[in-house]
């Protein structure tokens, strides 16, 4: 399993389905191992749900921050 793959593929899954979303800022660890659909251990799953997490608000963050070009005349 490629772990950057694997994280790619669970926020696009994520940040496509509002219902996910909810349930998983609700419950990052229960929700990602949901979507995993393997075995993983308790501690595994809690450093994918981290890296999710991270990614989500790092393109959170870019689009915020593409925004802020129109601010200064840039687009």
């Amino acid at each position: 399993m490629d772990i950057k793959e694997k994280i790619e593929e669970l926020v696009e899954k994520i940040q496509s389905d509002k219902t996910i979303l909810e349930k998983f800022r609700k419950d990052p660890v229960a929700t990602v191992e949901g979507l995993v659909g393997i075995d993983l251990p308790k501690d595994q799953l809690e450093k994918l749900a981290e890296a999710v997490k991270a990614k989500i608000g790092m393109d959170k963050l870019g689009d915020a921050l593409g925004g802020l070009g129109s601010l200064f005349g840039r687009k």
